[in-house]
């Protein structure tokens, strides 16, 4: 499985994007979609989602609220020490939101228009005591019911063809096929070499392959 960047910055985003959803609901009194909203128009949501070292590893999650809130214009001062022995609700949100999004790949943006951080954490009881791979299991399910089926998935598999076995008969990175695949990127945006490959190999169109709304 090819992951959205590499494994030895997983623990610290994990950790920090719950501290981030915790510190966002009780020091700034955020519902935890209106943080993730603003976390995602912020552009840092991209950045987190690509592993960038600064952002993953080099902000704690209290630090994450406050550039989201500077970088929306939404400006506040830094809340005192937060005192907490156990985990809550909203940081295990944060904390497997940010191992489906590390082992999936989706962006932040995709994530939230499928499942809700509300729904999310009407899952914690359920969930929160397992393995966050079989949590995550759980939730891509989920995501995978509600996410409509793209053309180039469709076609692919009208030819019987695994997302590898497509990669390599259209000489086409994996992690990329499965973007297009999940929306993580627009097919609409694609070369038109790669459209051209994909197109051959499932005996369609270019157009055939296109997503229009």
């Amino acid at each position: 499985m090819i992951h959205a960047y590499a494994e030895e910055y997983l623990d610290d985003a994990m950790h920090n994007l719950g501290e981030a959803m915790d510190c966002a609901r009780e020091c700034h009194h955020l519902e935890l979609d209106e943080f993730l909203s603003l976390f995602i128009t912020t552009n840092l949501a991209r950045e987190f989602g690509h592993g960038a070292p600064k952002v993953v590893s080099g902000l704690s999650g209290t630090e994450l609220v406050l550039e989201t809130l500077y970088r929306s214009g939404l400006g506040s001062e830094v809340p005192p020490p937060q005192i907490c022995y156990d985990l809550s609700s909203a940081y295990w949100c944060g904390w497997i939101l940010a191992f489906t999004q590390w082992r999936s790949g989706r962006s932040f943006k995709e994530i939230q228009s499928l499942l809700t951080m509300k729904e999310l954490e009407r899952l914690y009881p359920t969930l929160h005591e397992t393995s966050e791979e079989r949590a995550a299991d759980s939730i891509e399910k989920i995501l995978l019911a509600r996410q409509p089926i793209t053309k180039l998935q469709k076609k692919r598999k009208l030819c019987h063809l695994t997302q590898k076995e497509l990669s390599e008969k259209a000489d086409i990175n994996l992690r990329t096929l499965q973007q297009y695949e999940n929306k993580a990127k627009n097919i609409n945006h694609a070369a038109g070499e790669t459209l051209l490959s994909l197109s051959k190999v499932l005996g369609c169109r270019m157009d055939d392959l296109l997503e229009y709304s």
